[in-house]
């Protein structure tokens, strides 16, 4: 779905990732960790086509990035989900309004999903907020209209870069307990993550495999997590 192959990106000269060589299978799971600054966001931007790489490929569906037109990323990028990190919403749209985003920007009638709407708004336990804006949300409510948003759209993988770095431990808890719902119903999910202790407890319940930047390289983690 999603391939890296010998990857590097640089910025303003200096070599930020290099030779990294990853892949995405349908249906897998996937922690990315790695301290602050090592490459985490930046890795997860090559790997929805919003940066390219300064060498090697990126392939997006069987499709290198390079060869893609802007139209084609656009469209490739609706099957990629992403909670991003610094989550934001247009702050004179109510919550069930800014979810519904999406389908408004590739033309889908947010009415006609209205009943699909009522349930995701449901599934991530913000139904009694549906008329709140975004101001009036706590940080825990951020992030699950945050994972709404990434998945209204249906897609085949979900990108979540610290999903869980701005809420408390129940709060992170749930998040990933979404995230494994979207896991077990065939999703691919990649989550960026410092919280090694988030990883531990959510390796109880999913087959996951733990990715560590250091070096600028992509290792395997081992059980020392």
């Amino acid at each position: 779905m999603i391939e890296l192959e010998n990857v590097a990106y640089s910025y303003s000269g200096g070599e930020l990732l290099s030779d990294i060589s990853l892949k995405l299978a349908p249906g897998s799971f996937h922690f990315l960790t790695g301290p602050s600054g090592s490459g985490k966001t930046t890795l997860m931007k090559l790997c929805y086509g919003a940066l390219l790489p300064t060498a090697g490929h990126v392939r997006l569906f069987d499709t290198d990035v390079r060869a893609l037109t802007r139209d084609d990323v656009a469209l490739l990028r609706r099957r990629v989900g992403v909670v991003h990190q610094d989550c934001q919403f247009l702050d004179h749209l109510s919550v069930t309004e800014n979810i519904a985003l999406p389908l408004n920007v590739s033309g889908r009638n947010a009415e006609a999903a209205g009943e699909d709407l009522d349930d995701l708004m449901h599934w991530v336990g913000l139904t009694e907020r549906a008329n709140a804006l975004p101001a009036e949300l706590s940080g825990g409510e951020r992030q699950r209209a945050a994972l709404a948003r990434a998945v209204i759209m249906s897609p085949d993988v979900v990108l979540a870069d610290e999903p869980t770095g701005n809420v408390d431990w129940e709060m992170s808890q749930r998040l990933l307990r979404l995230l494994i719902e979207l896991n077990r119903m065939g999703k691919t999910v990649l989550i960026a993550t410092h919280d090694l202790s988030l990883i531990r407890a959510t390796k109880a319940h999913v087959q996951a495999r733990v990715l560590r930047i250091a070096n600028r390289r992509i290792q395997l983690a081992g059980a020392d997590l």
